[in-house]
């Protein structure tokens, strides 16, 4: 497996600032939100949380595959569909929720399944960014985001190899 070149750990307390920084955005909006659809599994965890502070109680899964190991993204694969209350009308008034856009792929998918609904991720790459309405961190596209359910705890190397210390 090869690294990428740049490496963004988010930690936990990190990722839930974030992932709440995200509803306050979407807060601003006047609509009310027949629910939440958040795109597995990378969705699941700040789906959580913003359904949380914005009080919403239908959250919906849409199980779609794509990351087959840490260096390529593989054929996307749809695994599970929206149910039909949620994807009605277009999915006016639904709010999806991913952790992340990077080439896009996903929240094309998605996207065709609910053109009207709100599309909302914690993080974005500028490949991506297009497709989404609402995100609150953009990084580079060469930028590998390692998240905290991703990882344990072990020493990191410093980003200049050559310290005195």
């Amino acid at each position: 497996m090869s690294l990428p070149e740049k490496a963004f750990p988010v930690s936990w307390d990190q990722f839930h600032r974030d992932a709440r920084a995200l509803a306050w955005r979407i807060s601003g909006s006047e609509k009310q939100w027949r629910g939440i659809v958040c795109i597995t599994r990378g969705g699941l965890v700040p789906a959580a949380i913003v359904a949380r502070e914005l009080n919403i109680r239908m959250i919906e899964t849409v199980c779609v595959a794509s990351y087959h190991d840490y260096s390529s993204q593989g054929e996307m694969t749809v695994l599970k569909q929206i149910n039909a209350e949620l994807s009605s009308d277009d999915g006016e008034n639904v709010l999806i929720v991913d952790d992340l856009t990077d080439t896009g792929k996903t929240a094309e998918i998605v996207r065709a399944m609910l053109p009207k609904a709100h599309f909302a991720t914690v993080y974005a790459k500028p490949k991506g960014r297009p497709m989404v309405d609402t995100f609150v961190t953009e990084v580079s596209q060469d930028t590998w985001i390692y998240f905290p359910w991703d990882m344990g705890f072990t020493y990191q190397e410093p980003i200049a190899k050559d310290h005195a210390g």
